[in-house]
């Protein structure tokens, strides 16, 4: 009894009973803060480690163009060059004619950009303001078209061509890279017509406008920020093109850049590096600046066909 009292009396005395087992609480969700610190660590450097390897190449082309032969040559090769110097631009200008060059690839590039917006826009439209069965199978279409390979259509395209006597002609380059272009920019535009409310249109027609008129009217300066976007994007995809260049042009004045780079080659492979780095810079130039300036519109013209008004 009296071990029992004593028991019962430190229980009474020394707290609630079972006071060593209750355990103090946690705060909801603190055990997952090192787990999603490190997780978050993890893709940073996932994602820094990509960035450096998508720049490198970049930084290593600018780095050559500026170099002289003596380090192009030199067996210990440095990031920054020890003696910076303009002659590589200077005889890249001498050897090829890249300025001519430059003037094609910005023909066909504008050009085909041009047409390219001209016939999606309303195709785009229809694609996304009808919905049936030939509606989907067309976008359908659309998507599994951009898995061909190149080598496989080059061999059509070049019949077709020469039986239309396009072969060797910038027309025939711009047509070819309107239908390659056109796929992508189909699908882009789609996704920024079904982003536009469709009680826009609905009230354009309560007031007589017709299909045209409220396309032209109504959805088309909506549009602008998709169709410049794109645009850019079918720009720099006609300018940074190479095989069909290659393939479909024979005479030299009519070459495109990507074409006349290959030019700084010698007859048995050895590169001309200096000349070719400041030509590959002047070449690259101008679609790092066009991304830069539409990267985020071409994000958002993605993304735009997957929220639902």
């Amino acid at each position: 009894m009296n071990a029992t009292e004593r028991a019962d009396g430190s229980r009474r005395g020394g707290g609630p009973p079972d006071a060593g087992n209750v355990r103090t609480p946690r705060r909801k969700g603190t055990h997952l803060a090192p787990r999603r610190t490190a997780t978050r660590t993890g893709q940073y450097a996932a994602l820094l480690g990509y960035l450096a390897f998508l720049a490198f190449p970049f930084l290593w082309l600018l780095s050559t163009a500026f170099k002289p032969p003596r380090e192009l040559a030199g067996l210990h090769p440095t990031w920054i060059p020890e003696a910076p110097t303009l002659d590589n631009f200077r005889q890249a200008f001498a050897q090829q004619p890249l300025a001519a060059a430059a003037g094609n690839s910005l023909l066909a590039a504008a050009v085909s950009a041009l047409l390219a917006i001209l016939l999606a826009t309303p195709m785009a439209y229809v694609l996304a303001r009808v919905r049936n069965r030939l509606s989907r199978a067309a976008t359908g279409w659309v998507v599994i078209s951009q898995a061909f390979p190149l080598v496989l259509v080059i061999i059509p395209l070049f019949l077709i061509l020469k039986g239309l006597h396009l072969v060797d002609s910038r027309i025939g380059l711009i047509m070819v890279y309107v239908v390659w272009s056109l796929p992508f920019a189909l699908w882009m535009l789609t996704g920024y017509v079904r982003s536009v409310p469709r009680e826009l249109e609905e009230a354009a027609a309560m007031d007589g406008a017709g299909r045209l008129r409220t396309l032209v009217s109504v959805t088309a300066p909506l549009l602008a920020p998709g169709i410049v976007a794109t645009a850019l994007f079918a720009f720099i995809t006609a300018w940074n093109e190479f095989f069909f260049a290659l393939v479909l042009l024979k005479s030299p004045e009519k070459q495109t850049l990507p074409v006349v780079l290959t030019h700084f080659l010698g007859a048995e492979g050895v590169a001309d590096l200096g000349p070719l780095a400041a030509a590959a810079l002047l070449a690259t130039l101008p679609s790092l600046l066009l991304f830069a300036v539409i990267q985020r519109r071409i994000t958002g013209g993605m993304l735009a066909g997957a929220v639902k008004s």
